[in-house]
């Protein structure tokens, strides 16, 4: 796969304002709407939507652990959120997904987890986890939600070691 339109691209801390919030509240929630549906029940992407709560959200940003990528016309296009050894709240928005913003995105949190620690972890949602398992992730746990519906969130734990090839 060809990623060099991810050429030009940066990532920034974001900081914490109301602007801010409304970017990242944007890329998660769009992100959930349009790919979470061809994975999930309704329940399920009901329950993400609450999970990546604004409150959620300005706690994160309020703690310095959100980043924002910015694409070539720096527009915010991906977002990750770093809490310790973990990668949180991951998303690119669907009309910039396959352009290789993603792995930029974990390219760059990796790096800052491994200069702190040798294990990175992160939950991984369905559309996602084949990703995660070529970059040598490995599956450490299991969960089930029941959600809305009587449906289900199914996903796994997921972690790398610092010497795991990618």
């Amino acid at each position: 796969m060809n990623y060099e339109n991810a050429e030009g691209c940066r990532i920034i801390q974001a900081g914490f304002q109301e602007q801010t919030l409304q970017v990242v509240r944007t890329i998660t929630r769009e992100t959930i709407q349009e790919i979470y549906p061809l994975y999930y029940p309704k329940g399920a992407v009901d329950f993400f939507l609450s999970h990546h709560s604004d409150a959620g959200i300005r706690q994160d940003l309020k703690a310095g652990s959100v980043y924002l990528l910015l694409n070539e016309k720096q527009l915010a296009v991906g977002t990750v959120t770093l809490k310790n050894h973990e990668i949180c709240r991951l998303f690119v928005l669907p009309a910039h997904q396959k352009k290789g913003y993603g792995r930029r995105l974990m390219d760059f949190a990796e790096q800052k987890i491994f200069e702190c620690t040798d294990i990175c972890r992160l939950d991984a949602s369905l559309p996602a986890k084949a990703i995660y398992m070529k970059r040598g992730y490995r599956e450490s746990a299991y969960h089930i939600i029941p959600t809305e519906n009587g449906d289900f969130l199914c996903y796994d734990v997921m972690q790398k070691t610092k010497n795991t090839d990618k």
